[in-house]
Formats: structure tokens, sequence, C-alpha cells
């Protein structure tokens, strides 16, 4: 069994790349994935210099091999299909040059989301379909779908281009959130180098069956994400679906960005649901099941923790994490 373990450096965005693997390393953790555009900076990857010089492309290589550390992503989370002027383009433009910087570095999957267009043509903003019963979101749909088929089967040829293979992240508020939708993509794109990125926390919290979610999807499933999801008192009256979060002030300090001008809100004091680092949500053992489950699809499938439990610190948080992955890992 040799699944690579190792973790997502945003959570560590305030550190050197060479500080954040050392971290990592500290840790046990040997697979590493750094973000490169879309909703966030890239404070651990040079695209403009690596896009440019072969030597600056070694020399980075030479920065994870040093510390016996392999780069097997490279995460460019976004909305590329987003209508706003300054983020979809932006999104789409970061996700092309990820596709190429993974194929000049030998790094053979890229991490990102499908995208959300809006509900016409003529929409200013995105727009997400939760719930289709009424006839007129089928419209809705139908656009959506013809926007992101023939984006989607554009992605797809550079990725064939470049030796890669582009892993999307499942998540809600895109058109692929489910295992059903990833594969609607697809099917419809026909796609050879598009697949799953495994993020199990996004499937938790709609009431998804993790493991099988991976054996359906089965070779589809590319790469995956070691993070960890609860529900929460709050959803006996809010349910999964939550609109109460609440707007996080324009100067207020660490906001995390998503678009020119706009950035993440702040939870309900009382959520639904929420985030947590792995083993919390779900204890060891059903851990060690999701590592099974993705290492009969690739043995040597890499999971990446991605750290996002807010009552831990970065540090703390991503230690706890790497200790319950590691002893799931163990006990396969």
């Amino acid at each position: 069994m040799a699944l690579k373990l190792g973790a997502y450096t945003a959570c560590l965005h305030d550190r050197t790349l060479t500080e954040a693997l050392d971290v990592l390393r500290s840790n046990g953790l040997t697979s590493v994935e750094v973000n490169t555009g879309g909703f966030i900076p890239a404070p651990h990857c040079p695209v403009d210099l690596l896009l440019s010089s072969a030597t600056a492309r070694e020399e980075y290589l030479t920065t994870f091999a040093d510390r016996g550390m392999e780069l097997t992503g490279l995460n460019c989370n976004g909305n590329p299909l987003n209508p706003l002027p300054g983020v979809g383009p932006k999104h789409a433009d970061d996700l092309r040059r990820t596709v190429r910087l993974a194929g000049l570095l030998g790094v053979k999957h890229v991490v990102t989301m499908s995208g959300t267009p809006g509900s016409d043509p003529d929409a200013r903003y995105p727009s997400w379909v939760v719930n289709s019963w009424d006839g007129v979101y089928m419209d809705v749909l139908d656009y959506q779908w013809g926007v992101a088929v023939e984006f989607w089967t554009e992605i797809d040829a550079l990725a064939r281009e470049n030796d890669v293979r582009v892993a999307i992240e499942m998540h809600p508020h895109n058109v692929v959130f489910s295992p059903v939708t990833l594969k609607r993509l697809i099917d419809e794109t026909g796609a050879t180098n598009l697949g799953a990125e495994m993020d199990p926390s996004h499937l938790m919290w709609q009431g998804m069956d993790i493991v099988a979610a991976v054996k359906w999807l089965g070779p589809l499933v590319f790469h995956a994400a070691a993070k960890d999801a609860m529900l929460c008192p709050g959803a006996d009256i809010r349910g999964v679906l939550d609109t109460s979060f609440t707007r996080v002030p324009a100067d207020a300090p660490g906001k995390v960005p998503t678009g020119y001008g706009f950035w993440c809100n702040a939870w309900p004091k009382d959520p639904a649901w929420k985030f947590v680092a792995v083993g919390i949500g779900h204890d060891v053992a059903y851990w060690t099941e999701f590592l099974r489950a993705l290492a009969e699809v690739d043995p040597d499938m890499a999971v990446n923790i991605e750290h996002e439990d807010a009552a831990y610190s970065q540090t703390e948080g991503l230690a706890l994490a790497a200790k319950n992955l590691n002893q799931a890992a163990a006990a396969l």
C-alpha cells in the first residue's frame, strides 16, 4: 500500500515554501499540493517565473526533493464560468496557465472546481440550482450545462496536450457538486483527462456515503483530499441548505477573497454543519475505510490534508489531522 499522504499548503500561506514543507515533514507527510491561482493567491508557487524558466522549474522541484517530498498537485480552485468580468475570465486563465505549468513540471494532477455560470446569457451573477422540481430551472440547467460542456471540452483537450489530469472537486455552488454531476460532465464532454478530486467533506454534509461514492466513480477518482466535516445541532432548524451567513466588512483583517470585490462570508453562530480536523467528524476507523476505497482505485493516489477547522491554529489542526490520517493508513 503506497498512498501518498500529504497536505495542501494554503493553510500555511503566511510561511515561506521551505517553512511550510518543514511543517509537513515534521508531521510525517511527504505529499504536497500548492495553490496556483483562482480564489486565493499563490504564495508557494511563482507561476509566472516557473512558466518562463526551465532553470527555475528545476530549482523549484529540488526544493521538494531535498526534503524527501513530492509535489503531487497544483490547486487552482475558483469559478472559471462566473459571468462577472473580474472573476470568471481570470479564474479560467489561471486554470489554463496551471495546466500548462503542471505539464512543464511533470506534475500529473491539477485540482479545481467546475464553476457555475449565470442563469442565462444576460445574467450578471452566477446562479446555482439546488433543486429543479420547477420546470423553469430545467431551462437554467440546460443553459448552464451547455456553457460548462463547451469550457470543459477545451480544458480536457489542453490537459491531454500537456499530459495532465484535471481533478474536479465536487463542491456545492458548482454545476459539478456530486458523483452524478461529475459523471455527467465526463459523459457530455467525452473527456479523457477529467476526473474527480475526492474531497469527502463537501459530500459528507450533503448526506452522501463517501466510500460508496468512491466505488461508484471508480477510476474517475484521480486525486483526494483529507478533510472532515460534521453536522451540528443547528441542522435541526436550518437543514443543510442554509443561507444564514452574514457579510464580512471590507476592511476586516484576514478576509478570504473569492474574486475582485468579493470574499467569504461569516458563518452563523449555530451552523448546520462545519469543517473539522480529520478524525473529529468521523473516527480513524472511518478514515481507514476511506483510504482503503481510494487504494482500490489507485494504490499510489495522493491524499492531501486540507485544514479548515477554525477551532485549531494552522499548525495544531494540521498536526491533529496528520496524526489521525497516518493512524488510518497504518491500519490498512
